[in-house]
């Protein structure tokens, strides 16, 4: 029988003991018996809040059956329809099937004091709190338009308080002016940008028929009555024309947005393993 030489034996030796080593390391680096295990409540739980993006609110919340104050000037009374319950704020609850109140003062604003009545600021210290509207929709006003402007911030910012302070839980949109002549005179688009400005100040929704240019060239003679009747105000085609876009504006201020929820981050998977080594046998 020959012995196997010294040196030899020891090389295998080591050898065997670095391919057991190395072995160990690949099956610890897949179990991984250090990391935390997920427990099974956790599992149930599903992705936490960091890993769902929020969905951002709507701009208007409103009960399903909302009660709604339409307030504003000769336009909201329902001037030039021939029936003032076809003038644009009738029409709008009737297409919301909303309970709404109207209360329009022909040739009032926030400056000037109306035929039936007097300015905003006074008509808004006069609402009865009882009412208690979920929405309130402001409009107007082009009567102001020959007033000093310098004013008019102060004299919105005075009325709004008021309104706020005897609504405290309304929503409230305002309605800027719509241009009864065309081309737009400057003296209305300036009311238009101060509102718009205003408004965003309180983080009020604002509709602007200036900007969105809801009456045109094209269609002005069919929406506004031109006549001494009418007076530069809506006629029935016109009113009616109104309360679709006033109702499709609320109604995008109101539609519940569409959120993509954020994917979840998967963690790369651990590599495979595709050679297995076997420690060689002594000899």
């Amino acid at each position: 029988m020959t012995l196997a030489h010294p040196k030899r034996h020891v090389a295998v030796v080591l050898a065997a003991a670095g391919f057991l080593l190395l072995g160990t390391v690949l099956v610890l680096g897949l179990w991984r018996p250090w990391a935390p295990l997920e427990t099974p409540a956790a599992v149930a739980a599903g992705p936490t809040s960091s890993d769902v993006a929020p969905a951002p609110p709507s701009q208007l919340s409103l009960p399903d059956d909302p009660s709604v104050l339409v307030f504003g000037d000769s336009w909201t009374y329902g001037s030039a329809a021939t029936e003032r319950t076809l003038g644009y704020a009738y029409r709008f609850g009737a297409l919301e099937g909303w309970r709404t109140t109207v209360d329009g003062v022909r040739g009032s604003g926030y400056l000037k004091p109306g035929r039936d009545g007097p300015d905003f600021g006074e008509r808004m210290a006069a609402l009865d709190p009882r009412l208690a509207p979920d929405l309130i929709v402001v409009q107007g006003s082009i009567n102001d338009r020959h007033q000093d402007l310098s004013r008019y911030d102060a004299a919105v910012d005075a009325a709004w308080d008021t309104l706020e302070a005897t609504y405290p839980d309304a929503s409230v949109v305002v309605l800027g002016p719509a241009p009864q002549v065309l081309p737009v005179e400057t003296p209305t688009a300036e009311i238009d940008e101060r509102l718009t400005r205003l408004a965003a100040d309180r983080g009020w929704p604002y509709i602007s028929p200036v900007q969105e240019e809801w009456i045109t060239e094209d269609d002005y003679t069919h929406l506004i009555d031109t006549s001494k009747r009418g007076a530069d105000h809506p006629s029935d085609a016109g009113h009616a024309y109104l309360a679709e876009r006033l109702a499709a504006a609320v109604d995008a201020m109101t539609a519940p947005l569409q959120v993509e929820a954020a994917e979840p981050q998967v963690e790369p998977a651990a590599p495979v393993v595709s050679d297995v080594y076997e420690a060689p046998s002594a000899r």
